[in-house]
């Protein structure tokens, strides 16, 4: 099925559930409803191998074939974890009957519709330089550095891009934690290891035996927990802070 094809057919377009069927797989209810969504702003809170990666490369994909023209960001904390979420959208691409040319097997694919699908490490200094981003995806997104995140949000200023966010828990820190404990501004999945028929409760029980309860509890039930080198938790750095004190230097009595 080429991308003359794909274009020509409406219900592909119109609905990504039917497009990731196209695919060759079958969407779990929750990656059902995340691909039906229109929020602008996504946060994906998954257990291991809960499918996160695999429905963002498809959305990724979908909006570089029906948006004409998209500029599409996938960003990881390495090169080598944004080269692997980049490879699940190439993969969906050579099902779908394209081949692209060799050196888009590496980093960036670019469609004859001018879309192009871009994949980058979390680097402040490779990404300042995009703009008009259409779809920002951010993999592993709790190991992202926190002014990284504030470095890329502008992207979607002016083009009202979407922006997804997807990340096993890692601790009681960073602007992933951050968002999902207090922003209202984001629509959350949640994804345990009991909402993945794809995990048995046998493979659970051998997990838990061997892991750590700190990690298994992380690693399979989404939880933010207080990471082992923390000094003081969460909640006693929180019960210490007040909005009601004025900073003594940068506020506007200073101006």
């Amino acid at each position: 099925m080429n991308l003359g094809v794909l274009a020509a057919d409406l219900s592909l377009a119109l609905d990504r559930v039917i497009f990731m069927r196209a695919l060759g797989f079958e969407p779990d209810e929750w990656q059902a409803d995340f691909l039906r969504s229109d929020a602008k702003r996504i946060l994906l809170n998954c257990c291991r191998q809960a499918g996160k990666s695999t429905v963002t490369a498809v959305l990724a994909l979908h909006e570089a074939i029906y948006h004409p023209g998209a500029l599409i960001l996938l960003l990881s904390p390495s090169f080598r974890q944004s080269t692997e979420l980049y490879a699940k959208v190439i993969d969906g691409y050579l099902k779908l009957g394209n081949n692209p040319a060799d050196d888009a097997l590496t980093t960036e694919l670019r469609l004859a519709n001018g879309s192009k699908i871009v994949s980058l490490p979390s680097s402040e200094k490779t990404i300042r330089g995009y703009s008009g981003v259409g779809l920002l995806i951010c993999d592993e997104a709790a190991r992202i550095p926190d002014d990284l995140y504030h470095a890329v949000t502008p992207m979607l200023a002016v083009s009202n891009g979407r922006l997804v966010l997807l990340s096993t828990p890692y601790g009681q820190r960073g602007i992933f934690h951050e968002l999902w404990t207090n922003s209202s501004d984001y629509k959350k999945y949640m994804v345990t290891a009991d909402n993945c028929k794809r995990i048995t409760p046998e493979f659970l029980a051998i997990e838990q035996r061997i892991m750590p309860a700190r990690v298994f509890r992380q690693e399979y039930y989404c939880e933010f927990l207080q990471t082992d080198d923390s000094v003081f938790s969460y909640d006693e750095v929180m019960a210490l802070t007040s909005g009601e004190v004025k900073p003594l230097f940068g506020g506007d009595d200073d101006l």
